[in-house]
């Protein structure tokens, strides 16, 4: 079956995650797609698969004959979809010989278009798969599923040689839960790949140091009529720390390696105020400056207006995995060498954002990122071509074979 196949087959599972939930897997209907992965594993040939109660799939494929001693080499993608956009009935959309030009999508109102997506120009012939313009698509993180499947059948049925291949499937990545249930040793692999970028091609072994930040302002409310020297209004303090922090360091005015203070939250009344805050640096040095910053203004408010007013904290998420990559760069060397051997050239980028690869590179597991073809995740422009996803399969499995001579 090719990819595309398996992916369409895939959208029809609603899997998006709850990061409000508390449970794990954070959504009960994402175990539906796992218990279909892990009997599509079964069917295409592979007897040692698990499927745990937390909703992780594993499978174990054996190496060929005289490969025993190779280096165990895993591939891992998500099967839950961002809780930020409507995952259900999603209604896909394919679209042979792609003319290059605007693409309306279904009754929505919706265009998806060159002139805000300029790589579809070089897409012309090629057949996309778009959504309608009410859901999302899954391409993120479907389109990797399906090219790992491909990728598994491939080996059980072609003969190609190679060494132990490990895969998992996880849940919640995109609520930052999917390394929590890892288990390492269930997995047993030397190193991994997830495929869970965009373009094919594209390759990803840095990614964001982040925290969270959140300012708890508690006022003093007395009647306005009698307030002047007593009032201290929450609102208004939560404010001025918003002014205080670098105003072109945030996501609008920033790209590349560039960090931010993003303000995803802002609530509050003259008694209390909360401001909450991503803060994001791929430099390890910078990002401890942002923490600093952060701490200096808390500092100089509590100054200003007394002890007990402003309360700062800050709670770390993940650091930028190249630090852990760098100690295996052979995952980066021979990824540009698969890639090139499928006729394109790796298109190296810094992640601008988190990835289960950096969680699990800490974690012991050296994983950077692959492109799986796909584009515009999360939301009703998401789009991804048959070729593109084709191309990154093919990719997988030029990297299984380049690994079964390590």
């Amino acid at each position: 079956m090719k990819p595309e196949e398996r992916f369409l087959k895939y959208t029809a599972f609603d899997t998006q995650s709850d990061g409000e939930s508390g449970s794990h897997p954070s959504t009960k209907r994402q175990l539906e797609l796992a218990e279909y992965l892990k009997r599509e594993l079964q069917e295409i040939g592979i007897s040692d698969v698990v499927l745990t109660d937390d909703c992780y799939v594993y499978a174990k494929i054996p190496a060929s004959a005289g490969y025993e001693t190779r280096k165990k080499l895993g591939f891992i993608a998500h099967m839950d979809t961002s809780p930020d956009f409507s995952g259900e009935n999603v209604r896909a959309r394919v679209i042979a010989n792609y003319d290059g030009g605007d693409v309306p999508l279904g009754d929505s109102g919706l265009v998806l278009s060159p002139k805000s997506f300029p790589h579809l120009s070089a897409w012309r012939g090629r057949t996309l798969i778009t959504t309608d313009g009410k859901t999302l698509l899954g391409a993120d993180d479907k389109a990797g599923i399906a090219e790992i499947m491909t990728l598994a059948e491939e080996l059980t049925a072609s003969g190609l040689p190679h060494g132990p291949v490990r895969i998992a499937f996880t849940p919640d990545e995109e609520i930052g839960e999917g390394a929590d249930g890892f288990d390492l040793s269930l997995f047993d692999a030397d190193f991994a790949y997830t495929a869970d970028g965009d373009l094919e091609g594209g390759l990803e072994y840095e990614n964001f140091n982040a925290a969270s930040a959140v300012f708890e302002v508690q006022g003093v409310n007395v009647h306005p009529g009698t307030a002047k020297d007593i009032m201290v209004n929450a609102a208004l303090v939560a404010t001025e720390i918003a002014r205080s922090l670098p105003k072109d360091e945030t996501p609008a005015k920033t790209e590349g390696y560039e960090g931010f203070f993003h303000l995803t939250e802002m609530t509050g009344n003259v008694e209390r105020a909360k401001l909450s805050y991503i803060v994001r640096d791929h430099d390890k040095e910078k990002f401890e400056e942002k923490l600093k910053t952060l701490n200096s203004i808390a500092e100089a408010f509590i100054q200003a207006y007394g002890e007990g007013t402003v309360r700062l904290t800050i709670q770390e998420q993940y650091r930028n995995m190249r630090e852990k990559i760098e100690e295996n760069f052979h995952l980066v060397e021979n990824a540009k060498i698969a890639a090139k051997r499928c006729g394109i050239e790796s298109k190296v980028a810094p992640i601008r954002g988190g990835t289960d690869g950096a969680r699990l590179s800490f974690m012991g597991l050296p994983c950077p990122n692959l492109g799986t073809g796909g584009f515009a995740f999360h939301g009703p422009y998401e789009h991804v071509s048959v070729e593109g996803m084709r191309k990154a399969t093919e990719i997988l499995l030029t990297i299984v074979s380049i690994y079964s001579e390590f």
